[in-house]
């Protein structure tokens, strides 16, 4: 039995601001059979503490430090590489928040940025473009909170995400990013390890995303576990070259994986 268990949050705990139905007692379950669980989201709108508050609110029992988010890798690879540099984000006022609050060095002038970080927003501009390419060069670190194209809104519909405002960054700069941050990367791989305490071979993963949840942790050695309660349908998976180990409807069903 795996020993640490990840769970991702939108589409797989809850879906806007309602929980989906047997979230409390699927991770009851999931407390009983391991040893440490992080709940994980590619949000990067909100940081790991925000995320505790928000289940907390939700009526689930979290502990602090038992959520990160892509807002938390990004941070944690930004003091590692960019400590000193200033950053020019295209991205939401609450991101800038959490890069400052980490005592990160954010720009409001392209011109003069040594990082160009894209992330979500939903005031996407055409100003925005403009600035990217005021900012970039070949000396500039050009990086993505997540890669997350779209997310499920409350009615289950899909949004525009973090990826579509970075594939337009690189679009007009003609360009790749450096890094995108946020699962499945490798940066988010080792947040998630170093937060559980365990090996990577140890851990399970829960999610509904094939190309972030599901892929981090097949590239780990994670055992994994689809949910088709959010962005990924049958026809999806069947397409997919990612494969889980399991496929369930819901976290609801989660025992049918514990119990082996």
């Amino acid at each position: 039995m795996s020993r640490g268990i990840v769970v991702d949050l939108d589409g797989t705990v809850y879906r806007g601001d309602s929980l989906l139905p047997g979230v409390d007692s699927a991770i009851a379950r999931i407390r009983e059979q391991c040893e440490s669980l992080l709940f994980f989201s590619n949000n990067p709108t909100h940081d790991g503490a925000a995320y505790v508050d928000r289940l907390v609110d939700m009526g689930l029992s979290v502990e602090p430090g038992e959520a990160c988010s892509a807002a938390d890798v990004t941070v944690e690879y930004l003091r590692e590489h960019h400590s000193d540099d200033e950053i020019f984000l295209v991205g939401a006022q609450s991101i800038d928040e959490i890069l400052r609050e980490n005592g990160l060095v954010t720009t409001d002038d392209p011109v003069g940025a040594s990082v160009l970080l894209g992330g979500w927003t939903p005031e996407f501009h055409y100003r925005d473009l403009v600035d990217a390419l005021r900012a970039h060069d070949e000396d500039v670190a050009f990086l993505g909170t997540d890669p997350d194209r779209t997310f499920p809104a409350e009615n289950g519909e899909p949004e525009p995400g973090s990826g579509a405002i970075i594939n337009a960054l690189a679009g007009v700069l003609e360009t790749e990013p450096d890094r995108i941050l946020g699962k499945p990367s490798r940066e988010a791989t080792r947040t998630a390890v170093d937060r559980l305490g365990v090996p990577a071979s140890d851990c399970l993963v829960v999610g509904d995303r094939l190309s972030t949840d599901i892929a981090m942790g097949e590239r780990a050695g994670m055992e994994t576990v689809l949910v088709l309660s959010g962005a990924t349908d049958r026809e999806d998976l069947a397409a997919s070259d990612v494969q889980p180990d399991h496929v369930v409807d819901s976290i609801a069903d989660i025992d049918t994986v514990l119990d082996g």
